[in-house]
C-alpha cells in the first residue's frame, strides 16, 4: 500500500521527471484514469491472493488443482501434461502479466509499442541482430500437430484465459501507468523470450575490442591481453592435479600501431560503437561499462559433492545463477504434478513453458553460463555501398538470403521508424562506416531446447538427463550440473561450439568473399568439456574456462570471456572440507572470502611500503596503507576496507591502460581481463606500467599502486567523509538493491546490506545503471528424493502492492534458505501450510 501510495503522489506532484527517465520527453499519460478510486492504482492495493478462486481455460482437457503453500509457491495438479502447461501459463499470468509482455518485446524488439521513442535504440539493435526474424523462422518450421507447436499454444492458452478475464480495474499497474492493455500472448512470444535470453547469456562479441586495441598498441600485445587463454587454469572440466596452474608469463608491453588494423578501424568509423549491439552502456563511464560488461557475463556458480566427501554419505548439489536483480525477480518458483508423467519443481522464466532450474524425484540440475564464443563477424563486398542487393561469394554476386524492412512503432501504433536489414547465408548484416559486416551466431540457429527440458524430466539419473539435453540443447551454451538420488554427480558444458576454418579462433573480422572462412563444423558431444563422478570428489563451475587448453586446445573463448576469482574460491573451500553438509553449502552461498583479494592486496601494500622506505610516503598512502593492512580479505557487511581496495583497483585500471585510450579521448577502446593484473604483477618493470602521459616520468608497478592506492583514499574521503569518524562500511556503501523493471523509483527494493562482492561468491554489484547478483539460490541433499533448500530476492507477486511483491527479500539478504515443500498430492499438503487454493475448469 505504501508502494501504491508513493506512486499516486509521485504521479501527482513529480511524475514528470521519473516519465522522462523512462522514456524520454513526451506527455504524460492521462493521470484520471490512474487516480480513478474504481479502477486506478488504488485498485492494485487489493489482496492479490485470494484464499478461494476459480478460473477457466475454455481449452482445458479436465480440472486442474492449483495449491499456493505459504511460500506463495503453485502446486499445480493436473491428468495430463498439456493440461499443467496451461494451468502454468495461468499461474504465471496471474502474478507477472506486464513482465511476461514487456520480456517478450525485448526479444521480439516491440518494446517502443509499449513504453515509446526511448525504446528505440534497444528495438533497433533486436532486430538488427536477426532475433525477430530467427524466432518467426522457428515457429513456421514447426510441425503444428507436433508436441513444441502444442506445448507452446497449451502455454498461451492459460496466459490468455487469465488475460481475458481481467477488467480494467484488475491490470497490473504498470499498464494503467502507461495508459496500456495487455496484449495477447502467442506462441511466438515464447520463441521470442527464448531468443533473449541468449542475447543476456551469448553476446558478447571481442574482435572489435581486439582490432581497435591493434590499431593502437600493435598485433603482438594485443593478442597478449585480449586474444589468449585464462592466466590461471581451474577448468569446470577437472584437470589431472589437485591444484590451480599458473601460466603467468610476461605479457608484451604496448608496441607501435597495427597499420591494417587502423585503416580498417578508420574505414569502420564511427560504427564501431554501435555493431550488433556494442553500443550499450556508452554514456556510462569507463570502469562502469567494464564493471557492467563483466557482472553480465561472470557471475553464476553451481557444485556438487560426492556421497565420498559428504557428512552424511549423500550427494549435494547448490546453484545460484546471478543475473540482474530486477523485480519482480527473473524467476517464478513453481511445482508441478501430472501422476506417472512427471513431478517437477524449481524455477521457470515468465514466459517460458516449463522448469528451466529445479528438481525431479530422482535429480535436480542448475546451470551457469559457459560463455563461449558463439559470434562471428565477416567484411562483406557489396555491389552498391548505398543501396546493396547482393554481396560476393566465390567469385559470384549473391542475392540476400533474405531482405527485411523493419518498421518501429509507437504506442498509438504511429510508424516512428523503418529500416532495412539484409541476410547473407551467414546471418544479419550491417553496414558499419564504408564496410558491411555479416554476422553468425548460433542463438540464432538454436534447435527445440524447449523440448528437451520436457523430455529431460523424464529421465531417471543425472548421466541420462546430461544425454537428453546434449540432444536437443544448442544455445545459449550453458554448464549444467546435476546430481541424482543414487550418488552420481555430474557436468556437462552443453551447447554448440562452432569450429572456425583451419580450426582457428574467433576473435578476427573474417574475410566474406569466400566460403573458406565459414565455420567447418561444431564441436562433438564427446568434445564437450565435462565430467562424471571424478575422482576429486565434487565438481564446481563459477565462468571459469570450460577446460584447460593444455588438455584440449581447440578454441572456446577468450580470457574476457571467463573469470577466474570465484573458481578458485569454490573449489579453495571443496578442497579443505571433506565432510561437507548442505548448511556449509548454504553458507557458501555468501562466504565473504576473496581470493581476488587474496592475491592482490599484498601488491598494494608492498608499493605502499616500497614509496615509504624511499621517503616518498603521503599522508594519504599511509592512510590508506595502514586501512588496507587492517582489512582480513572478507567482503563481509561490516567490513571498512573492501571499499578502498575496490577503488584502488578502478584507479590502477586507469592509469594502467592508457594506451588503449584513442587520442583525444577518455573512453579506453576496450578493458582487459582484471586477471591480467596477476600476470603484471608478477613483472615490476613491463612497459603497461609506463603512463604516456607523463612524459618525464618512467613509472613502474610500485607507482602506479600507490598512487592509485592513495588516489582512492582522497577520493572516498571526498565522497563519504574521514573513516575515522565516518568509517565506510561496505553494507552502507555498496548494498545490493533489485528495482523495478521500469526503473520506478517508487517500485524499487530498499537498500539492502549483504556479505559479499566483486571476486567472491556473492559477486553482487549496484550502480546507477543496473543491479547483478544472485537471483536464485539453491540447495539439494539427495536421499530417497531430493530435499531441496531454496529463495530469490523479491517475491512471487509481481504487483508492488501486495505482501508477496518483496517478502523474500529479508530471507535472501541473510543468506537464508526455505524449505521447498514437493506435495505428491493434494492432501500431501497440510492445510496449515495452503495459503490459498485456484481450482481450473473448462
Amino acid at each position: 500500500m505504501a508502494r501504491i501510495a508513493l506512486a499516486v503522489v509521485s504521479l501527482a506532484v513529480g511524475l514528470g521527471a521519473t516519465w522522462v527517465g523512462v522514456r524520454g520527453a513526451g506527455p504524460l499519460p492521462p493521470l484520471g484514469a490512474v487516480l480513478s478510486p474504481s479502477i486506478g492504482l488504488w485498485a492494485n492495493a487489493m489482496d492479490d491472493l485470494p484464499a478461494e478462486a476459480t478460473g477457466r481455460i475454455p481449452v482445458l482437457g479436465g480440472q486442474v488443482d492449483v495449491r499456493y503453500d505459504q511460500r506463495s509457491v503453485p502446486h499445480i495438479f493436473a491428468t495430463n501434461e498439456l493440461d499443467a502447461i496451461r494451468a502454468l501459463g495461468y499461474v504465471v499470468a496471474r502474478d507477472r502479466l506486464f513482465q511476461l509482455e514487456l520480456q517478450s518485446r525485448a526479444g521480439e524488439g516491440t518494446l517502443t509499442e509499449l513504453v515509446g521513442n526511448i525504446a528505440l535504440p534497444a528495438d533497433q539493435e533486436t532486430r538488427h541482430l536477426g532475433m525477430p526474424r530467427a524466432a518467426e523462422r522457428k515457429l513456421a518450421s514447426l510441425d503444428s500437430t507436433g508436441e513444441m507447436m502444442q506445448f507452446l499454444r497449451a502455454y498461451a492458452d492459460g496466459i490468455n484465459a487469465y488475460r481475458t478475464s481481467l477488467s480494467a480495474a484488475s491490470y497490473p499497474v504498470e499498464y494503467k501507468l502507461l495508459n496500456k492493455m495487455p496484449r495477447e500472448w502467442l506462441p511466438v512470444h515464447s520463441l521470442h523470450l527464448f531468443n533473449r535470453m541468449g542475447y543476456t547469456l551469448a553476446h558478447a562479441p571481442v574482435e572489435l575490442d581486439l582490432l581497435r586495441a591493434k590499431a593502437l598498441i600493435g598485433d603482438s600485445a594485443a593478442r597478449a591481453i585480449f586474444d589468449t587463454d585464462s592466466p590461471v587454469q581451474e577448468p569446470i572440466q577437472p584437470a589431472p592435479r589437485n591444484a590451480p596452474r599458473d601460466a603467468l608469463t610476461p605479457l608484451p608491453a604496448p608496441g607501435a600501431p597495427d597499420a591494417a588494423a587502423a585503416k580498417l578501424v578508420t574505414a569502420l568509423g564511427s560504427g564501431t560503437r554501435s555493431l550488433f549491439g556494442w553500443s550499450r552502456d556508452l554514456d556510462a563511464s569507463p570502469e562502469e561499462r567494464a564493471l557492467l560488461a563483466q557482472e553480465r557475463a561472470f557471475a553464476s556458480n553451481n557444485w556438487a559433492v560426492s556421497p565420498s566427501r559428504s557428512a552424511s554419505g549423500k550427494a549435494l548439489l547448490a546453484g545460484d545463477p546471478h543475473l540482474e536483480l530486477t523485480l519482480p525477480s527473473i524467476w517464478y518458483e513453481v511445482h508441478m504434478v501430472v501422476p506417472g508423467v512427471f513431478d517437477v519443481g524449481g524455477v521457470t522464466i515468465p514466459g517460458l513453458p516449463g522448469v528451466v532450474i529445479g528438481y525431479t524425484r530422482a535429480f535436480a540440475w542448475s546451470f551457469t553460463n559457459t560463455g563461449a564464443d558463439v559470434m562471428d563477424f565477416w567484411r562483406e563486398t557489396v555491389d552498391d555501398v548505398k543501396r546493396p542487393t547482393h554481396y560476393q561469394l566465390d567469385g559470384e554476386n549473391v542475392v540476400f538470403a533474405d531482405t527485411r524492412v523493419e518498421t518501429y512503432r509507437g504506442p498509438k501504433g504511429d510508424v516512428i521508424a523503418v529500416d532495412t536489414v539484409h541476410y547473407t547465408h551467414r546471418g544479419p548484416m550491417q553496414r558499419v562506416g564504408n564496410e558491411w559486416l555479416s554476422m553468425r551466431w548460433t542463438v540464432l540457429e538454436a534447435g527445440d531446447e524447449l523440448m528437451g527440458f520436457r523430455a529431460a524430466l523424464h529421465a531417471q539419473t543425472a548421466t541420462a538427463f546430461l544425454d537428453t539435453m546434449a540432444a536437443h540443447y544448442q544455445a545459449p551454451a550453458q554448464n549444467m550440473i546435476v546430481g541424482d538420488t543414487s550418488g552420481t554427480i555430474a557436468i556437462r558444458s552443453t551447447g554448440r561450439y562452432p569450429i572456425r576454418a583451419d580450426s582457428g579462433r574467433g576473435t578476427e573480422i573474417r574475410e566474406g568473399n569466400t566460403r573458406k572462412t565459414d565455420w567447418i563444423g561444431f564441436r562433438s558431444v564427446d568434445r564437450y568439456p565435462q565430467s562424471v563422478n571424478p575422482t576429486q570428489g565434487y565438481l564446481a563451475s563459477a565462468n571459469q574456462e570450460p577446460i584447460d587448453p593444455l588438455y584440449d586446445p581447440l578454441y572456446l573463448g577468450v580470457d574476457g570471456h571467463y573469470e577466474i576469482w570465484r573458481a578458485l574460491q569454490i573449489n579453495r573451500l571443496l578442497r579443505a572440507d571433506s565432510s561437507m553438509t548442505a548448511d556449509k553449502m548454504r553458507q557458501f552461498h555468501t562466504n565473504p572470502g576473496s581470493v581476488r583479494a587474496d592475491l592482490l592486496v599484498p601488491a598494494f601494500l608492498h608499493a605502499a611500503a616500497v614509496r615509504r622506505e624511499r621517503g616518498e610516503g603521503t599522508p594519504s598512502l599511509e592512510a590508506a596503507e595502514t586501512l588496507l593492512g587492517k582489512w582480513d580479505h572478507r567482503y563481509t557487511r561490516e567490513n571498512t576496507g573492501s571499499r578502498l581496495f575496490e577503488m584502488a583497483l578502478s584507479f590502477t585500471t586507469m592509469q594502467l591502460y592508457d594506451e588503449l585510450l584513442p587520442a583525444g579521448s577518455s573512453q579506453r577502446v576496450a578493458t582487459p581481463s582484471e586477471s591480467r593484473l596477476l600476470q603484471l604483477i608478477a613483472d615490476s618493470s613491463n612497459g603497461w606500467w609506463d603512463d604516456k602521459r607523463t612524459a618525464n616520468v618512467r613509472e613502474d608497478r610500485d607507482r602506479v599502486l600507490s598512487t592509485a592506492l592513495a588516489s582512492a583514499y582522497d577520493s572516498l574521503v571526498t565522497q563519504y567523509g574521514d573513516p575515522a569518524n565516518t568509517p565506510w562500511v561496505w553494507g552502507t556503501v555498496s548494498p545490493a538493491r533489485p528495482t523495478h523493471l521500469l526503473k520506478l523509483e517508487g517500485f524499487a527494493a530498499p537498500p539492502t546490506p549483504i556479505d559479499g562482492g566483486r571476486g567472491t561468491l556473492n559477486p553482487s554489484v549496484a550502480s546507477r545503471r543496473a543491479n547483478f547478483g544472485a537471483s536464485w539460490r539453491m540447495v539439494v541433499e539427495f536421499g530417497k528424493e531430493p530435499v531441496i533448500q531454496a529463495t530469490y530476492p523479491g517475491g512471487q507477486s509481481g504487483n508492488p502492492a501486495s505482501a508477496r511483491y518483496l517478502d523474500r527479500l529479508p530471507l535472501w539478504g541473510g543468506g537464508t534458505l526455505d524449505s521447498v515443500r514437493t506435495p505428491r498430492t493434494l492432501t500431501d499438503l497440510p492445510a496449515r501450510d495452503v495459503r490459498a487454493a485456484l481450482t481450473l475448469t473448462r
